[in-house]
């Protein structure tokens, strides 16, 4: 299984969640686990996803994760989870 962190962050607007999972869905990206939150008006959100039906490469994701993002007004960041491991052990 290929995993991957996803996390959104910005001002919080009306279709952010379901432009990124339209996104994730449209591309064969699995989500296993995810949690959200709001606070005073900003949005946060981490995703872990299976990117192991997808047909893209990590970089290709990405960057178009990325684009996304400055399309609707928030940050995000893929990280591939073993990565993501690697730098938040102790």
């Amino acid at each position: 299984m290929n995993r991957t962190i996803i996390t959104v962050i910005g001002k919080d607007t009306v279709g952010i969640i379901a432009k990124v999972c339209n996104y994730l869905a449209g591309n064969n990206i699995n989500i296993l686990d995810i949690t959200q939150t709001t606070m005073q008006g900003y949005f946060n959100m981490m995703m872990l996803v299976d990117t192991t039906a997808t047909v893209k490469s990590h970089d290709e994701m990405a960057a178009e994760l990325t684009s996304l993002g400055h399309e609707i007004g928030v940050e995000i960041r893929t990280q591939k989870e073993e990565i993501f491991n690697m730098m938040h052990r102790i």
